[in-house]
């Protein structure tokens, strides 16, 4: 029997990898198969329903028939919702050109970089950093430059962007609030990061999917409200999955020049055409409805926070710097590292082998000597995993 003939799969996948969190749930799921008892703090999923007014909105599109195919770049109403919205919030003013409706924030992300970046340009990335993020930059042939933020614990300065400049660089791309760091880039150090990219004819992608998870006393800020002239290099992309906990609806947007965002839309016209019509529906309520659900999920995440991160520095070995937004804690685990357990990797896959504790390896995200811990889940299940931890560590 002769063997299938090999596909020849492309050269450009040789430089990707796969998601290492996509493999943390799959290895969650195969052991919760075998009957173990497994808690997941790997998934960055909000653990909260859909709100019921973004239900019943897309209930009513259903029943009103707007099932159909749609602009591939999203209905009006969507995009003037998403316009309005960022007005009110921020006071920056976008025309209908200027916006695109995308099946998710990572589309956008995807369709973003691949309409800038050409093979051998340069991107800069803050590490830690997204997993996304440099697979892209791979797939588009550009190279990812990695800004290592750990001296700074975590937070990405204007100087530390210039300093990775070379006459490559063509993109920047900043997340803020960070996954996996949680870390918030003030409001001003912003502004100089732009002002940066601006100086050196550099274009700024800035991922803003948890822009609305923020803790007080800090608050919501995007670069959407920078003065125009610094706005005007920035392509601005957003999410509805974390905000209003619709990570299955595939709903995302992105602002920004015209001409990138009409490069997006022609990718977007050939790949997956419009986003899905009903939860373009619901997302115009998701941004033009009442807000109370989004307040509650940011008080619940705090309360966890305020718990977690106290625990996590009481275990001997572990130091977590206090998160600012999203909901990852990012505890650096060194101090417990051995011969035994060489690699942030080997301690997770133990953690979840022997402690029954699903948590990302650093690697993944390009901080080696960390874990990553998602606190989008029941502060029972935070505490039951904290102590399941601590119980591992301690009779090694």
């Amino acid at each position: 029997m002769t063997s299938p003939p090999r596909v020849p799969l492309a050269d450009r996948l040789a430089r990707m990898t796969s998601s290492s969190t996509l493999r943390v749930l799959q290895m969650t799921e195969k052991l919760r198969a075998e009957g173990i008892d497994v808690i997941s703090l790997g998934a960055g999923e909000p653990d909260f329903p859909t709100p019921e007014n973004i239900r019943e909105a897309a209930i009513t599109a259903i029943e009103a028939g707007f099932t159909k195919y749609t602009s591939a770049g999203g209905i009006a109403d969507l995009r003037r919702a998403i316009i309005e919205r960022m007005r009110r919030d921020f006071g920056g003013e976008y025309g209908m050109e200027e916006v695109i409706a995308t099946v998710g924030g990572k589309q956008a992300i995807f369709e973003a970089i691949a309409a800038i970046v050409n093979p051998g340009d340069e991107v800069l990335i803050p590490a830690p950093f997204w997993v996304t993020f440099p697979e892209v930059v791979h797939f588009c042939g550009g190279t990812p430059v990695l800004i290592d933020t750990e001296p700074t614990q975590f937070q990405l300065t204007a100087d530390a962007v210039r300093e990775r400049i070379t006459p490559k660089t063509k993109l920047l791309v900043v997340n803020s609030p960070n996954n996996p760091t949680g870390r918030v880039v003030p409001a001003e150090e912003m502004r100089r990061i732009v002002e940066v990219a601006a100086e050196h004819n550099i274009w700024v992608l800035i991922d803003d999917c948890y822009l609305y998870f923020v803790y007080p006393p800090v608050a919501p800020f995007s670069a959407i409200g920078l003065p125009s002239e610094l706005r005007d290099r920035c392509l601005v992309t957003g999410s509805f999955s974390k905000t209003y906990a619709m990570t299955g609806w595939r709903i995302g947007y992105a602002l920004g020049p015209s001409e990138w965002i009409k490069a997006m839309l022609m990718i977007q016209s050939h790949s997956t055409s419009n986003p899905t019509s009903i939860s373009q529906y619901a997302a115009i309520e998701a941004f033009a409805g009442r807000q109370d659900s989004v307040r509650e999920m940011l008080d619940e995440y705090r309360r966890r926070r305020d718990w977690l991160i106290p625990a996590l520095n009481d275990i001997p070995g572990i130091t977590c710097v206090m998160p600012e937004g999203a909901f990852y804690a990012l505890p650096n685990v060194r101090g417990v590292l051995a011969d035994d357990l060489p690699t942030s990797r080997a301690l997770a896959d133990a953690l979840l082998e022997h402690a029954g504790v699903a948590v990302t390896s650093g690697s993944a995200f390009g901080a080696e000597g960390y874990i990553r811990l998602s606190y989008a889940t029941a502060l029972d299940d935070l505490q039951r995993a904290v102590e399941r931890i601590r119980d591992f560590l301690d009779r090694r």
